[in-house]
Parts: C-alpha cells; sequence; structure tokens
C-alpha cells in the first residue's frame, strides 16, 4: 500500500515529535486515518497527496484528493492533469462517481487508450479543438501541426497538453482549496510558435463549485485555446448512456462544420433545428433525426455560440445546464469563454473499462468544452485565439453541483 501524505488545511493539530522516527510514524498513521475516513463529515477537510505510477522515463506521477465540507471529492492526478474522480450526491445523499476515467496511470499509458485517445478529464492545449489542414499562417509565415485527426489537427496534437507531467502545487485559500499545474510549451512544440507558459487552477469550493482558472503568457504570437475535457455521467460513471439526460444550452447559433468537422464560417441559427437546446431536452430525443449536421459528428459534436448579450469578455455567464432524472443531479457550466463544445460521447464504443469495471459503451459520457471556435486561426470572422508577447490568457469556467427533484431555475 503506497505512503499517502496528508496536509491538513487548518491550524491547530497538537506537534507530537520526540524524534524522526516517531515523527514519521505519526505522520503515516495520521495520513492512514484520513484515508479511511469518507471525508463527508470533516468540518476541516484536508488534501491528501498519493503516489499514482510512475511515467515510462521513471517520473513519478501524484494523485491529489480533495473533499469539501459537504463531501463533494475531488482526484486530479498531475499528468495531464486529469480529473480522474468526481464524488457528488444525489437526491437521497448518496455519492457517486460521475466523471468517465481510470484507476491506474497503466491505463491512461495504454496503447489501447491511446488507440481511442477519449481525452478522458485532461486538460487540452495549446489548442482545444481542430485546425483545419493541420496549418495556420500568422504574421506571414505558415506553420504545420500534427495531423492526428485525419487531414486536421486536434486537441493540440499528437502530444498535447493532456500528455504531459504538470509541476503540481496544493493550497488552500478563503475559497476553498485545489491544485496549481503548471507547464511550459517550448518554442516549436508541436509545431507551434513561441514558449509558451501555462497556468491551471482547479478549486473546489465549500458552494459545491469546480472552479477552473486558466492563465498563459508567450513571447512570440501564438494561437491559445486552453479547456477541460472531463466527461460526465450523472447517473455515474458506468451507467448505461446519456441519451436521458436534460440539456439546456445558453445559445441561439451554433458553427456547423464540414464532413470533417470543421466549422463552415456561418453562425446558424438553432431555432427550428436539433440543436436547439435553449429549453431543456433530453439529450436523446433528436438525436437520431435526418440531419447532415448529426450526420457529420455521429451525433453531437459542434460549437455552440453562447448568448453573451452585453457581458464582459472576462465576466462569467451561463453556458449549460444539465440535470438527470433518476439521480436529480444537476451541472451548471459558467465560463468567460464565447463558445462551447457539446459533445454526446458519439466515438464510445465499449473498448475502455472504467473504474467500476464497467465499459464505456456508446454515448455513455457527454462534454462540454468551454472554448473559443474551431479552426480560429484560419476564420477571420471568428473571435481571435492569438495571444501576443506582453499580454495574458486568462479564461475561467465554473461548474456547480447540485441535486434537486425536476430541473427548476
Amino acid at each position: 500500500m503506497p505512503l499517502i501524505y496528508s496536509y491538513p488545511l487548518k491550524s491547530g493539530m497538537p506537534l507530537l515529535l520526540s524524534t524522526i522516527a516517531m515523527a514519521l510514524m505519526t505522520s503515516t498513521a495520521l495520513a492512514q486515518s484520513n484515508a479511511e475516513k469518507s471525508g463527508h463529515n470533516d468540518e476541516a477537510a484536508s488534501f491528501q497527496t498519493s503516489a499514482f505510477g510512475r511515467m515510462p522515463d521513471g517520473r513519478q506521477v501524484d494523485l491529489y484528493h480533495f473533499t469539501n465540507a459537504n463531501g463533494i471529492e475531488l482526484k486530479v492526478i498531475n499528468y495531464g492533469g486529469i480529473i480522474v474522480s468526481l464524488k457528488t450526491p444525489n437526491v437521497e445523499g448518496e455519492f457517486d462517481d460521475i466523471v468517465l476515467g481510470f484507476d491506474s496511470l497503466e491505463t491512461y499509458l495504454s496503447e489501447e487508450y491511446r488507440q481511442a485517445n477519449p481525452y478522458f478529464g485532461a486538460i487540452i492545449g495549446r489548442y482545444g479543438n481542430r485546425i483545419a489542414n493541420g496549418e495556420f499562417s500568422l504574421n506571414g509565415d505558415t506553420y504545420t501541426l500534427a495531423t492526428n485527426d485525419g487531414d486536421n489537427h486536434l486537441h493540440g496534437g499528437d502530444k498535447g497538453f493532456d500528455k504531459v507531467l504538470w509541476e503540481a502545487e496544493p493550497f488552500e485559500n478563503e475559497d476553498g482549496s485545489g491544485l496549481v499545474l503548471r507547464y511550459t510549451s517550448e518554442d516549436g512544440e508541436e509545431g507551434y510558435p513561441g514558449k509558451l507558459e501555462t497556468q491551471v487552477t482547479y478549486t473546489l469550493t465549500d458552494d459545491d463549485e469546480l472552479e477552473v482558472e486558466y492563465q498563459a503568457t508567450t513571447n512570440k504570437a501564438t494561437p491559445v485555446n486552453l479547456t477541460q475535457h472531463s466527461y460526465f455521467n450523472l447517473k455515474g460513471e458506468g451507467s448505461d448512456t446519456i441519451l436521458d439526460h436534460q440539456l439546456m444550452i445558453n445559445a441561439d447559433a451554433f458553427t456547423p462544420v464540414n464532413e470533417s468537422l470543421i466549422p463552415t464560417g456561418e453562425l446558424r441559427s438553432v431555432e427550428g433545428t436539433p440543436f436547439d437546446f435553449t429549453q431543456p431536452t433530453p439529450i436523446g430525443e433528436r438525436i437520431e433525426q435526418d440531419n447532415e449536421q448529426l450526420s457529420f459528428g455521429g451525433g453531437y459534436d459542434h460549437n455552440f455560440v453562447l448568448a453573451r448579450d452585453n457581458a464582459a469578455s472576462d465576466e462569467l455567464v451561463l453556458a449549460a445546464k444539465v440535470w438527470e432524472p433518476q439521480s436529480g443531479r444537476m451541472v451548471e457550466v459558467s465560463t468567460t469563454e464565447p463558445g462551447i463544445q457539446f459533445y454526446s460521447g458519439n466515438f464510445l464504443d465499449g473498448s475502455l473499462t472504467g473504474k467500476q469495471g464497467q465499459s464505456y459503451e456508446h454515448r455513455s459520457g457527454f462534454a462540454l468544452e468551454t472554448q473559443h471556435y474551431p479552426d480560429s486561426p484560419n476564420q477571420e470572422a471568428f473571435p481571435s485565439t492569438i495571444l501576443e508577447p506582453g499580454e495574458t490568457y486568462r479564461s475561467r469556467t465554473v461548474y456547480r453541483f447540485a441535486a434537486q427533484k425536476a430541473f427548476g431555475s
């Protein structure tokens, strides 16, 4: 059993050190005691750190486990910044893990996972979503990227931010507890210009919110579009499809795509289409309709243009709400981003087995990726994703969790 290091988040624990040996024994006993607690009644929650495995080059990957005052539990590894587990209560107060993922680093590193490449729970960068033909022009130069999605570049390339080891620093502040992750992407990495200094912060609050804050700076102009790629099933990971989940997206338009899922440049009204989620609608209600856009994606795999009205670019706006009728669980997503990609798990095919030993079947999880629009470096009419030297990229997304007997407000 690996040694678990437990770090109290509030002071006041008596110091019982007389020898180095006693200190080590005391630390280990306290850590094991904390690990055995459910955490649901802790007045002063503590985070725990344990070894999750080792990279092929021998570097250790750590697991960070946070619990808020209401018992919500978040587990993150510093490989890919992956959220491996997120436990929230249903209307009866029973906790289940609601994100898809695995219990071992070996599975995330396996060839089987790399072939499927679903990006479960990971930080995506430098550029979330697709760039047409794996190239873009900037300041008179053309940059060539990996074409890892047919003819297109997807989610940062062959080794995007989801496949690197981040520096990690746990913290506590007045808002909650969480993890700061840092990664330096060198000039030319995956074909992108500029040395990009990136920081992503996860904060689990006692208001039952998971805040994700992104920052980046560069020494050369470069496109940046960071996002978080967790797959949710509010019945619990390993459950059946998400087609009965009711979804609301705060968007009057979406960006239609061609057959390779690259936006055409049009902003199309959702009215009268299967993409109208302005009112709560079961995900599966129209997913099999005879619709060209649905056929291109094999279901929903589209960017929605959020209704930001007069909100400033640094203000949070409601992006989406999802409610699951059996458990009553709800997740509400707010963001500073102009768009959100709704993906209905179309490429899940049962080949991957999750934490409870259940295979992840077709449409057994959904993703809501807050973002700038796909292919923006090649689409002048879209909001720019170019970060210039001297500027700071900032983005913020908040997931709020609840349980209620009806969709409600």
